[in-house]
């Protein structure tokens, strides 16, 4: 099977930046569309980035100019690279990636999701 795995979340100052990335493993044969969500307690899912197999990339108007969407096809790794980071960015940000993998006895394309990681922008 094919696992996500988020990491680079933690606690920064308002300003400051943060990494995140996002190692898929498993039997893959290539990942097509990639996003980061975000969700606070409470609220809905939202989409934060996403980044098309082609290389388009669409951001939420409140991120726009601050994050970046980014790929390594060769580590099956995406990134989400945060800037002059807000208070209000504060929330469990989630990966989503759309893999063509082997599955028991196919070959399958399906959407995962990695468990999240907590971003704390706080002073």
């Amino acid at each position: 099977q094919v696992q996500l795995v988020e990491s680079g979340g933690g606690l920064v100052q308002p300003g400051g930046s943060l990494r995140l990335s996002c190692a898929a493993s498993g039997s893959i044969f290539s990942i097509g569309f990639m996003a980061w969500y975000r969700q606070v307690r409470g609220k809905e899912r939202e989409m934060v980035a996403e980044l098309s197999r082609g290389g388009s990339t669409n951001y939420l108007d409140s991120v726009k100019g601050r994050f970046t969407i980014s790929r390594d096809s060769a580590r099956n790794t995406g990134y989400l690279q945060m800037n002059n980071l807000k208070p209000e960015d504060t929330a469990v940000y989630y990966c989503n990636a759309r893999v063509d993998y082997q599955d028991i006895d196919r070959r399958a394309t399906r959407d995962f999701w990695g468990p999240g990681t907590q971003v704390t922008v706080s002073s």
